[in-house]
């Protein structure tokens, strides 16, 4: 017997915390608009308004370099107790349609519906409803997917941004996800994409020839996650407990550390916060791999973990020996933590891009 189909919606928020600064100040609406760090204190972008990105400005660009694209950019500091606020008034709107409810961030959630009531169960006019409720309260605009799963109702919610809303049909999963680049499969970044794209695959329609023996012998049990996505087949559930899945602590430097042998005289500091803080979060029996991360002077970053290794002072070291050896320039970010537990991203960790690999 066939399992009943659930009805997913992904909920989005469109460039978040600038439209709730536009909200509160209209005179932002029409300009190009970004929140984020001053350029002078090596600020980065969180988020900017559609205007702003015309001018090819994104979030996680240095405000420096944002600000030589667009020099009549206006930059703001983010107000994080604003965008809570906004956050939790959109959550109880959720929450009036479904108990699962399961949030990502502040800013995007999904939602099973599949035993709503309400609007005749039907999930486009719950969404439909939902995005006219949190405009009207809370005064942003949210684009929403619709569709059977999580994978493809993520997909759908960034079809018609922004303000739009996307439906993908049970019968209409296959050719949608057919159609897809490789690079839209949940954990392929730009390496993963290139090696797939090297190796014939440029849609999930290609990617559907591959035997899964031949998918496991090139990216391990990750393989297998290809096999099923590209197929559109996701079982993920809607789940409204989110579990911790890592404890990190970082620190930006002013001036960049110039080489390895500073980055690595500052570990023990940085070793000793995240000790305080995995006792602090109880986890510390669930730290079962640890990661380093670096953003070099040029903003690119990388991130490596080590498997079957227990997260010591040494361990970091080879970490971040081995980060800082793909680029070997000066670096103004380091990154220590944890991996905890057997959460489900884990899955992932036999294949990992430039910006995530594992040793």
């Amino acid at each position: 017997m066939n399992a009943p189909v659930r009805k997913i919606i992904h909920c989005d928020c469109d460039c978040f915390y600038a439209s709730v600064e536009m909200r509160d100040d209209p005179a932002l609406r029409d300009v190009p608009l970004a929140v984020g760090g001053r350029p002078d204190q090596r600020g980065v972008v969180a988020t900017c308004n559609y205007e702003a990105r015309r001018y090819g400005i994104h979030s996680a660009m240095a405000t420096a370099q944002a600000l030589k694209l667009c020099p009549s950019l206006v930059v703001i500091p983010p107000a994080m107790d604003k965008y809570r606020t906004a956050s939790r008034q959109i959550l109880a709107i959720y929450n009036d349609y479904t108990d699962l409810v399961e949030p990502l961030s502040l800013d995007e959630a999904y939602l099973d519906v599949s035993e709503s009531p309400h609007c005749k169960g039907s999930a486009t006019l719950i969404a439909q409803e939902i995005r006219k409720r949190i405009f009207e309260t809370v005064g942003i605009t949210v684009s929403a997917g619709v569709a059977p799963n999580k994978f493809v109702a993520k997909i759908a919610s960034d079809w018609n941004k922004p303000d739009g809303l996307f439906l993908v049909r049970p019968h209409e999963v296959d050719a949608f996800v057919a159609a897809l680049p490789v690079k839209k499969l949940y954990g392929v970044g730009k390496v993963t994409a290139a090696k797939l794209n090297k190796l014939g695959a440029e849609t999930c329609g290609d990617l559907r020839s591959w035997p899964l023996e031949k998918l496991e012998m090139h990216f391990g049990r990750f393989g297998s996650r290809l096999y099923e996505l590209c197929r559109g087949d996701d079982k993920r559930e809607v789940s409204n407990s989110r579990e911790r899945k890592s404890v990190s602590v970082e620190e930006t430097y002013t001036p960049d550390v110039p080489g390895l042998a500073a980055c690595i005289a500052l570990l023990p500091e940085l070793y000793e916060r995240l000790q305080v803080r995995i006792k602090r979060s109880g986890s510390g029996a669930l730290a079962l791999k640890p990661f380093a991360k670096i953003k070099f002077a040029d903003f690119q970053q990388t991130t490596v973990e080590l498997a079957g290794a227990a997260p010591t002072l040494a361990s970091f070291e080879k970490l971040i020996d081995t980060a800082w050896q793909r680029r070997r320039q000066p670096v103004r970010l380091l990154g220590l933590g944890v991996r905890l537990g057997e959460a489900e991203q884990l899955e992932q960790l036999s294949l990992f891009d430039e910006d995530d690999a594992i040793i």
